[in-house]
């Protein structure tokens, strides 16, 4: 099957198991290898041997996930960065230039802040937070002529708030500017955000797509073509780019990505039962909630509501930090998107570099990160740590 035919006609799983690579003509392996190598013989100056001259410049086992990743998101051409925030970081320097302006999430995840705040603005590029779920906002806070990006999350981190993607493709689009979302939460089998009228997916494939905490990277995937070679050449100039065995990492995860998801979103929907019933909590953040303000959009544009769960407790932000303290199987530790449970405090982890900005989160705030073991498991722990906080 051609690789054409896996983007136009295979389902998710199809893909996500076999677009990129197909199975090696000379000894019939399966798995792409993992090509640790830094140069490439040629033949004759300038006879490259499928294009591979240099691997920052081009890998076969990056091109293998950089391929996968197109395929699930529907677009033209991936990139695989080392990190996410690299992946911004190149993304930013292809399209913008000093004294520019974007449009940032205003509850947008910490590092990314950091990025814009602390480096590009030194750099001059000037932003403005806005609130992904209010449009009329987005559209007040963009600045005609100098709005070069509008940046979305949706779901945001970590207060799970739902842009509506389709929208906000035609605000940026009339004012000139490409809608970015960071499809890191939703992952590429809950959401395919190109098909919505995005310009750019970004993802830190550390949390979903590689989806078993053991590698670190970054990706970006578009449809457009000329905006493809210039990512390419600055990827290349930059050279953020991820290795060959990370990269072999992320392709392994992205295989199983769809059934794990699903484990992840029922394992999500059973905390979230839990969490709304529980005295000890004021507030449950879920797009999957019916009463949540962003439901009816992520019903439409999401084939589920993702294992991402934030939850305020009743005590302030000493309980939070207890209830963080007491869990078990629920893991204290920043990231996500692992098949382990995590639970954190973004106030004092993840989104420490935005307090005393708009964009700080609530201090008695706790973030789940829902993982796939057994789920009554994951309920005893959280009534453990709630009971014990509250006791």
């Amino acid at each position: 099957m051609s690789e054409q035919q896996h983007r136009s006609k295979s389902g998710f799983e199809t893909r996500a198991i076999h677009a990129g690579y197909a199975p090696d003509p000379m000894t019939g392996a399966v798995i792409p290898p993992i090509y640790a190598t830094s140069t490439y013989k040629q033949d004759g100056v300038g006879g490259l041997r499928g294009g591979y001259e240099y691997s920052r410049t081009g890998n076969p086992t990056r091109a293998a996930l950089e391929g996968n990743l197109a395929a699930l998101e529907e677009g033209e051409a991936g990139f695989a960065f080392a990190s996410g925030l690299a992946a911004e970081d190149t993304l930013v320097r292809t399209l913008c230039r000093p004294g520019d302006h974007v449009v940032l999430p205003n509850d947008a995840y910490g590092g990314t802040f950091r990025l814009f705040d602390k480096v590009e603005a030194a750099w001059g590029l000037v932003h403005d937070p806005a609130p992904a779920a209010d449009l009329d906002a987005v559209r007040a806070a963009i600045r005609p002529g100098e709005t070069r990006l509008v940046w979305v999350e949706t779901p945001t981190n970590p207060l799970l708030g739902i842009g509506d993607i389709e929208a906000l493709a035609g605000i940026a689009h009339d004012a000139g500017a490409l809608l970015v979302v960071d499809n890191t939460f939703a992952s590429p089998y809950l959401q395919q955000p190109l098909t919505l009228g995005a310009d750019v997916v970004v993802h830190s494939t550390t949390k979903y797509c590689g989806g078993h905490s053991d590698v670190v990277g970054g990706a970006l995937v578009v449809k457009d073509l000329e905006l493809a070679e210039q990512l390419a050449f600055h990827q290349n100039s930059l050279g953020a780019v991820a290795g060959p065995f990370d990269a072999w990492l992320v392709l392994r995860g992205l295989k199983t990505l769809a059934v794990r998801m699903d484990r992840h979103c029922d394992n999500a929907e059973r905390v979230v039962a839990f969490l709304s019933d529980h005295p000890q909590v004021t507030e449950v953040f879920y797009p999957g909630l019916p009463d949540h303000p962003g439901h009816e959009i992520a019903a439409r544009q999401m084939r589920r509501f993702g294992g991402i769960v934030s939850f305020r407790v009743a005590g302030g932000e000493q309980r939070a930090l207890d209830v963080c303290a007491r869990a078990e199987v629920f893991t204290l530790g920043e990231s996500l998107g692992g098949v382990e449970s995590l639970i954190e405090h973004p106030g004092r982890m993840t989104h420490a570099s935005v307090a005393g900005t708009d964009l700080e989160v609530p201090a008695d705030l706790v973030r789940l990160s829902v993982g796939i073991e057994t789920a009554d498991d994951l309920l005893a722990d959280l009534d453990r740590a709630l009971g014990g906080a509250g006791g």
